[in-house]
């Protein structure tokens, strides 16, 4: 019990930086938003999003430490880069390789439709602020993790590097979803993911938010060939809405193409 309590002291301290970052977040992007939202959409995206943390986040965020520590702890020493010391080379490697793991988990939730049907929960968001880093379904955490432990065992991340990781990549999804713009962000787009180009990410065009899949470092997605420099007119899902966190639950159950025929059955009134 008490070794448990030391193994989650460095991911509450963490998990602590991250949230005072989100924080700080909101603060800048409410004296100084790049784009304006009506006060309904943007309190109700800001209500629905920390209700889905509190449902989702507050569960799944101590399973999802505990899960990632015990199996980095576990299998640190099996996996790819268990032979390596424990140094700066290794971290910078980790850190590469598990940012590569997520684009990959990011494009797969959008080209299978299984997965999408969770992960279009949080591109149901008609606003786009630091809390939309919090509009996720429980199952798409919940695979996520799955994917995380079988990447941990794979690579052999040493458990602490996994925490530190985990904390990097959260402040970046509040980051690269805050409504902000700033002097240099253009450069700055060429190292790392900054709003501009997870805006076009949130685009409710279908050809523009299947791109810029990058969590942390711009680099896959140029090497992949899915970066679009595009400022889309529109954020959310172009059919499906949600407005609340029960429409957010069950929206991972209703699929377009299911609305798509019914809107065919149902007469529509003619336009005079």
């Amino acid at each position: 019990m008490q070794t448990d309590t030391i193994n989650m002291l460095p991911s509450q301290i963490l998990f602590g930086f991250a949230m005072l970052g989100f924080f700080a977040l909101v603060i800048m992007e409410k004296l100084k938003p790049y784009r304006r939202f009506t006060n309904t959409i943007g309190k109700a995206s800001f209500v629905t999003n920390t209700t889905a943390f509190l449902f989702n986040n507050v569960i799944l965020t101590a399973l999802r430490a505990t899960s990632l520590f015990f199996v980095a702890q576990q299998f640190s020493s099996h996996g790819l880069l268990s032979g390596m010391g424990n140094n700066p080379i290794k971290w910078l490697f980790s850190l590469l390789l598990y940012d590569l793991a997520i684009y990959a988990w990011h494009v797969l939730s959008h080209k299978y439709e299984f997965l999408w049907r969770f992960h279009k929960v949080h591109h149901s968001d008609k606003s786009f602020n630091t809390s939309t880093g919090f509009r996720f379904h429980v199952f798409d955490l919940f695979l996520e993790i799955l994917y995380k432990c079988l990447f941990v065992i794979l690579i052999g991340v040493d458990a602490n590097i996994v925490l530190v990781i985990e904390t990097i990549q959260l402040f970046f999804i509040f980051f690269h979803h805050s409504n902000l713009t700033f002097s240099n962000e253009k450069q700055l787009s060429e190292f790392i993911i900054t709003p501009s180009l997870h805006r076009t990410h949130h685009s409710t065009l279908r050809s523009e938010h299947d791109s810029n899949y990058g969590i942390v470092l711009a680099f896959w997605d140029k090497l992949f060939g899915t970066r679009q420099e595009v400022v889309p007119q529109k954020i959310g899902l172009d059919i499906i809405e949600a407005d609340n966190f029960l429409q957010l639950f069950f929206l991972a159950f209703i699929t377009e193409r299911r609305i798509r025929k019914l809107l065919q059955i149902i007469p529509r009134g003619k336009k005079i």
